[in-house]
């Protein structure tokens, strides 16, 4: 898509952290009024390593990603009441169309309950590729397992006959993840590590 910046995916890493089971979850698909607390999120989340490379501008990472935000390639990772939240608080089925599909395990919508956003995952596809971008999840939330759940739904929800790509920064521990769940090294620079995963005939439906 013309204008479309690809951004790392760079966050949810299972690292030291003891594990526990995420909480319940789903994903809504998200608006753009969702894009200036993402930004604050890809801040936090990505300073950490940013700093490490001594590259770090807290103005240009929240513009690159206000630049590059596409609602439609994009969704909330929301659960019910539980963990630290990031942006604003949602009821229920607010952000959704009527019969909007759940994600497996999440709680059945219920108008008594908040939904809270916990991170963010996108999908953007290209002819040759699918890239996930855009992944950052609260830093309370990683570390349990949530990263791994969201990522092997949404690979399971996209999956066709193009591989799965992304990148990483140098030296992130959310390398790790993803090479759990299948990807391979393809490419380097001084900034990014190019991750890939060949389709897998069992995720097409």
């Amino acid at each position: 898509m013309a204008g479309y910046e690809r951004s790392p995916a760079v966050s949810p890493h299972d690292g030291a952290a003891p594990k526990r089971d995420p909480a319940p979850w789903r994903l809504r698909p998200s608006t753009a009024d969702d894009a200036a607390w993402i930004a604050e999120l890809r801040a936090e989340v990505m300073r950490p390593d940013l700093e490490r490379l001594g590259r770090f501008d807290p103005d240009r990472v929240r513009q690159r990603f206000l630049n590059a935000f596409v609602p439609e390639f994009t969704s909330v990772i929301e659960a019910s009441g539980a963990g630290e939240a990031v942006g604003a608080s949602k009821a229920v089925g607010a952000s959704e169309p009527p019969g909007a599909p759940e994600s497996p395990g999440s709680p059945a919508p219920d108008e008594d309950r908040t939904h809270l956003a916990l991170g963010v995952i996108a999908v953007r596809p290209e002819p040759d590729a699918l890239w996930i971008e855009h992944f950052y999840l609260a830093p309370s939330q990683q570390g349990h397992g949530l990263g791994s759940a969201v990522l092997q739904h949404v690979m399971r929800e996209h999956a066709d006959e193009r591989p799965f790509r992304l990148d990483v920064l140098q030296g992130s521990p959310a390398r790790r993840l993803y090479e759990r769940h299948g990807f391979e090294f393809e490419r380097e620079d001084e900034v990014d590590v190019f991750l890939v995963r060949a389709p897998d005939v069992n995720m097409l439906r």
